[in-house]
């Protein structure tokens, strides 16, 4: 058994800062990167599922008109364009990767909509906003890469107003030593230093002072997930001419394989977190 690599911010926003062109070109130009909730076994409508992902967080922290919402480690934008779109509330991305922070803007010019929402390229550590500025923080898949996770919780505390509410989902590290394989293509994979079980990010959340009503394990959804993506990319692959692009999307394949061994190993997981800032 191992434990896992210890990754410094700066590592993370190389690693992404580095990826991003390259993921957008061979695999998908919306940018959609987070984990998709699936309505049962047999399905296999990823865009769907992760739509659907962000709509039940969306709904458990009861987002509206009203809310001011920041999205924490917001990558390319697509969940607050949603948020922005389907309940018209406002608010703020912000991302350590400035290539992501990039891609977002260009989305949301691209809308031309006049949507009341912005991305900025910032630490999830060192939150450019002040006390209270935000109803909502919200996240999705991007807490774990935080090397120094109290301080990212004790910066959403301080940012919501006092009765808001933090919903995110997140990648769980369930047991506290993995094995190499998890580490290697898991893990250090995507710069990931370490995680909390479920029970673990729950009371981490609360020493911060939330209150926590919600923690949901979601494992069997990232399974079908990897399962989902990894079938898409061997076909996709099989499909393609590009001698580059093929070998890239094998390779993302293998990982999704990877990942999978890691799930069913007890390795690797994904909850969901629903918490208030006491009024």
């Amino acid at each position: 058994m191992s434990t896992t690599s210890q990754f410094t911010e700066r590592d993370v926003s190389e690693f992404f800062d580095q990826t991003t062109q390259t993921y957008l070109s061979f695999w998908d130009s919306e940018g959609v990167l987070h984990t998709g909730y699936f309505a049962d076994a047999d399905d296999t409508d990823y865009p769907a599922a992760a739509d659907r992902t962000s709509d039940i967080l969306a709904a458990d922290a009861g987002i509206d008109t009203s809310s001011t919402v920041l999205d924490v480690g917001c990558g390319c934008g697509n969940f607050l364009l949603r948020l922005a779109e389907r309940t018209g509330c406002r608010g703020e991305g912000l991302d350590l990767s400035i290539e992501r922070v990039r891609f977002a803007q260009g989305k949301l010019a691209e809308r031309g909509d006049g949507l009341p929402i912005a991305f900025r390229h910032g630490s999830a550590t060192a939150m450019p906003y002040g006390d209270g500025s935000f109803s909502h923080v919200v996240s999705q898949d991007a807490l774990f890469l935080v090397p120094d996770k109290p301080r990212s919780h004790a910066e959403m505390f301080r940012v919501l107003t006092p009765g808001g509410t933090l919903a995110v989902t997140d990648f769980l590290q369930p047991v506290a030593e993995i094995g190499e394989a998890a580490r290697r293509h898991v893990y250090d994979r995507v710069r990931w230093s370490s995680g909390y079980s479920l029970d673990g990010y729950r009371e981490a959340l609360t020493a911060a002072g939330f209150e926590v009503t919600v923690a949901r394990s979601l494992d069997s959804h990232i399974r079908q997930t990897y399962r989902v993506l990894g079938e898409t990319a061997r076909q996709r692959a099989a499909a393609s001419d590009d001698e580059a692009a093929r070998q890239w999307i094998l390779g993302f394949a293998a990982s999704c394989d990877e990942i999978q061994a890691a799930i069913d190993r007890g390795e690797f997981g994904w909850g969901m977190f629903v918490a208030r800032k006491p009024a």
